[in-house]
């Protein structure tokens, strides 16, 4: 199927512009995601994606925006690449609140020697590399996880499942090198970033070689695994970019970027391309498989949930059993999917997909509303 877009489709990842609707703070928030040239470092040398779509003009709600850092509560570093360590940002994340860093003039790579966790008791933990702060996994590790029914990060509310804070916003940063492998706490996924409960949203950042359990039906998320949002509200990703470029995609069983169960995604002026479900078997499982493979990009799956896809790119993800680009599944046929202003081409299912609709699988109200958008 091919609709036509109304606006110029993107074949390649060129200049970078802040979102679309932002001003004042915001919009400095997002300018200093860095020039077009500057380098990703997530190995020293290698460049790297931009932030997201830049000709994607979707419009960006208020509340989706770039958080005002302006006047930070901590910041990490002294000035020099040396002060910006691990137990730094450890640190600072258990404490909460708004979090610069200060790692010198040149973009700089943390190793993170352990995973940052989010405090239950903090009201926000916002965290802004500036565009030029990668954190990185090590290929060893999560990178940051919040959890409101994880005990060990503090007991706030028997209504764990369904509690408006902490509210986490990251942007202006790129996670790189997550693994979630073997993690196994609400089903494991979530490679880069596990989030249960609250809030989140991820505003000019990028997602580069995250990676989660290989094999299994419903853990994802080699990059963003999320459940339990408040009030049902919606997860933003804006003007982000997962992968980017061929070796820099996520890899997991089931959504190479994003994955979540029961919750809803708002994705607007993003890229998402490279990323891979390996999983074996579907969900539910195949008898005799691990099961997994679906959602090359994206898998969703639960009850009555919605997915937005606007002012976006995904293509060149693959799912080796079905949804190449998008998985989604509402088990009580009452979730709906809108792809709008987008472009989703070349995403291999290699098992299964919704005839007419390239590189999705639906099950849900309808049929996927397409608006001005490609798909082929």
């Amino acid at each position: 199927m091919r609709l036509r877009c109304g606006v110029a489709l993107v074949t390649s990842l060129v200049s970078l512009v802040p979102p679309c609707g932002l001003s004042g703070p915001e919009a400095a928030a997002a300018s200093r995601t860095g020039s077009p040239g500057s380098p990703y470092v997530a190995q020293a040398g290698t460049p790297g994606p931009h932030f997201g779509n830049p000709n994607g003009h979707a419009v960006v709600p208020v509340e989706a925006r770039a958080v005002d850092t302006s006047h930070p509560t901590r910041v990490i570093g002294d000035g020099t690449p040396a002060s910006c360590t691990s137990q730094a940002v450890v640190k600072a994340v258990a404490a909460g609140g708004v979090i610069t860093f200060s790692c010198g003039p040149a973009p700089v790579t943390i190793t993170m020697r352990a995973t940052a966790r989010v405090r239950n008791a903090s009201a926000r933990v916002v965290l802004d590399g500036g565009g030029k702060v990668t954190l990185s996994g090590g290929g060893t590790r999560r990178i940051l996880y919040m959890n409101t029914c994880d005990k060990a990060q503090g007991w706030t509310t028997p209504h764990c499942d369904d509690q408006a804070q902490p509210q986490l916003t990251v942007q202006n940063l790129t996670f790189a090198d997550g693994n979630a492998t073997g993690q196994r706490v609400d089903g494991g996924g979530g490679g880069a970033i596990f989030a249960r409960g609250g809030r989140i949203k991820v505003v000019n950042s990028r997602f580069i070689r995250n990676r989660c359990d290989s094999t299994g039906p419903d853990l994802g998320g080699a990059a963003i695994r999320v459940l339990d949002q408040s009030r049902r509200l919606p997860v933003y990703i804006v003007s982000s970019t997962f992968g980017g470029a061929a070796g820099l995609g996520g890899v997991c069983s089931n959504g190479g970027a994003l994955s979540s169960i029961g919750v809803s995604w708002v994705v607007l002026n993003s890229v998402m391309t490279h990323n891979k479900a390996i999983g074996r078997g579907a969900n539910p499982a195949r008898g005799g498989t691990p099961g997994g493979g679906s959602g090359g990009a994206v898998y969703t799956d639960g009850n009555r949930f919605t997915v937005r896809i606007a002012g976006s790119i995904i293509q060149d993800n693959y799912a080796k059993e079905g949804g190449g680009a998008v998985f989604f599944v509402s088990n009580d046929l009452t979730g709906t999917l809108t792809i709008d202003h987008s472009t989703l081409r070349r995403n291999r299912s290699a098992g299964f997909e919704t005839p007419g609709f390239p590189g999705i699988f639906f099950r849900g109200a309808g049929k996927p509303a397409v608006v001005s958008s490609t798909l082929k």
